[in-house]
């Protein structure tokens, strides 16, 4: 795949995942994605993606994540994203839903193999989260 098919793979994907439509993501992953939300902690295939992500995103009904900038080379793109939402869902991190608001950067780097996301690695600084939502 070229730079700009990847790119906009990676484009796609995000927006099905803004949309909530989770079952879809299986159309976008290779078949031996891994999902690393932190350096070393892999979650394995779209349904590691899901059983890691979505208690997150839950918390947050209706954010939205646009893509800021997205460089790519070869096969790796990454994104940066501002993540913007309202804490009225579920509890985020132990923390139960304060209806504050939450604006907050997030870097991505994604690898792509025979034209699907088989590596991603989500980096986040939870810390700032935290303190926007805490009463």
């Amino acid at each position: 795949m070229s730079v700009e098919a990847n790119k906009e793979l990676v484009r796609r994907f995000f927006e099905t995942i803004e949309e909530e439509n989770y079952d879809a993501l299986r159309d976008f992953c290779h078949e031996d994605y891994v999902f690393y939300p932190q350096i070393n902690t892999p979650f394995p295939g779209v349904r590691g993606l899901i059983e890691s992500e979505k208690k997150n995103f839950d918390a947050f009904p209706g954010f939205k994540m646009p893509i800021v900038e997205m460089v790519a080379e070869g096969n790796l793109v990454a994104a940066n994203f501002i993540f913007e939402g309202k804490h009225t869902g579920i509890p985020f991190a132990g923390v139960s839903a304060t209806g504050k608001e939450a604006r907050f950067s997030l870097m991505i780097l994604l690898s792509i193999s025979e034209s699907k996301i088989i590596e991603q690695r989500s980096f986040v600084d939870i810390h700032d989260i935290m303190r926007q939502i805490k009463v």
